[in-house]
């Protein structure tokens, strides 16, 4: 495979997730192109099962989509060193308030690879014991149990539209749901 080759990288912005840069590209042909890309520091989530087999869900409000949407528990890392599995334990608390007897990874997913470098390692929660949520001072967030199917409905239905989301029922699903 003929080479890309990065010329430079340029901050354009920088968020409180996120940076964006434009960078000068030469493509395998000679010419020079401008990319735009988004670098995040990356982030886990949890498909927290209870003992009757129901999925438990966050419903929160989203500002890119000016509305509330059911998702799996997720969350940034705390500095991209952080290790993902320790990030979904504390997502999996603060945002539903339960704990796991075990924890394992179920599936990584890159969110956007035409312009972002954000990875999203999602991991099954089971044996779980509840407690109390400990939202940020910014987040309202309600929680829902749900089976599979009530959630396999919502996803063809387009209520559900989050990338992570769907995935990882979907992955759970086919892993885990075999009649």
């Amino acid at each position: 495979m003929e080479e890309f080759k990065r010329l430079e990288r340029n901050l354009v912005a920088h968020g409180a997730i996120l940076d964006y840069y434009q960078d000068t590209i030469q493509i395998p042909n000679g010419n020079v192109a401008k990319w735009d890309f988004i670098k995040h520091n990356g982030a886990a989530a949890v498909v927290p099962v209870d003992d009757k087999g129901r999925l438990i869900m966050v419903k929160q409000y989203r500002n890119a989509l000016n509305r509330d949407t059911l998702e799996i528990p997720a969350g940034g890392l705390n500095g991209e060193n952080e290790p993902t599995r320790d990030a979904a334990i504390r997502e999996l608390k603060e945002e539903t308030g339960f704990t796991a007897r075990h924890i394992e990874l179920l599936l990584t997913l890159c969110t956007t690879v035409a312009y972002s470098n954000e990875k999203i390692d999602i991991y099954l929660a089971t044996g779980l014991s509840a407690g109390s949520q400990h939202l940020d001072e910014d987040e309202y967030v309600q929680i829902g149990a749900y089976t599979v199917e009530e959630l396999t409905e919502k996803i063809y239905a387009g209520e559900i539209q989050d990338a992570k989301t769907i995935a990882a029922v979907l992955a759970y699903k086919d892993k885990y749901c075999k009649d």
